[in-house]
């Protein structure tokens, strides 16, 4: 069973959220809140394994919150919940700490998809939205001398799994490109994630282009 706090400032969203997170799908609303402020709160006491966390909230927003969130428990795992329109805002959720986005309206399977990859300790870029708010990013890489170097550790396998993580491919994808095992995919995932020092795909994504792996106006997928 995993264990969700919602948090979203209308009833009748979270509502919503209930009815797709019910005990029959594996899940378990462990609390709620109606904004950020209550939220910090709710989930220290909750520790859920997953946070669904709206943007637009008031006394403190989803963006916010997602980055005291972590400071307080980097382990903490938090789903962002999104309308179109919001790229900017996702973008900066994103390096606030959150493991993906979702669409609000995308189906109830998605909904439930991401949760659990989320809550697994993986990432959930919505493709509705990917390759628009990963267009966000600014062109200039960040000065970090650090980052150089955890990028120089990466063998140039692992730089182009990376890539094609940046341009949000799956691994059964990347796997289709480089024409190689997905379980081989899999072993080089892992291993950029501990070279990298990043947590999970969305993490991953964030880093390459933050860092110049992948440039903004590249497609997120082909065909995207």
């Amino acid at each position: 069973m995993i264990s969700v706090v919602l948090v979203d400032d209308q009833e009748l969203a979270r509502a919503g959220l209930r009815t797709i997170l019910r005990e029959p799908y594996g899940f378990d609303v462990a609390g709620e809140a109606s904004d950020g402020r209550a939220a910090l709160a709710e989930v220290a006491r909750a520790r859920p394994d997953a946070v669904v966390m709206d943007i637009r909230m008031p006394h403190m927003d989803g963006v916010e919150a997602t980055r005291a969130l972590l400071a307080a428990d980097p382990a903490c795992r938090v789903l962002v919940l999104t309308t179109f329109g919001e790229d900017a805002v996702l973008a900066a959720s994103l390096r606030a700490g959150a493991s993906g986005f979702c669409l609000k309206d995308a189906p109830a399977e998605d909904i439930q998809r991401a949760v659990r990859a989320v809550a697994a300790g993986d990432g959930w870029l919505d493709p509705a939205v990917c390759g628009r708010v990963l267009r966000r990013y600014r062109t200039d890489p960040v000065t970090d001398p650090d980052a150089v170097r955890r990028l120089g550790d990466l063998t140039s396998r692992e730089l182009d799994v990376l890539k094609l993580i940046g341009r949000g491919l799956t691994n059964a994808e990347i796997a289709r490109q480089l024409v190689i095992g997905e379980g081989t995919i899999k072993t080089h995932v892992g291993r950029i994630f501990t070279k990298l020092a990043v947590r999970d795909r969305a993490a991953a994504v964030v880093f390459a282009f933050d860092h110049g792996v992948v440039h903004p106006g590249e497609s997120p997928a082909p065909g995207a």
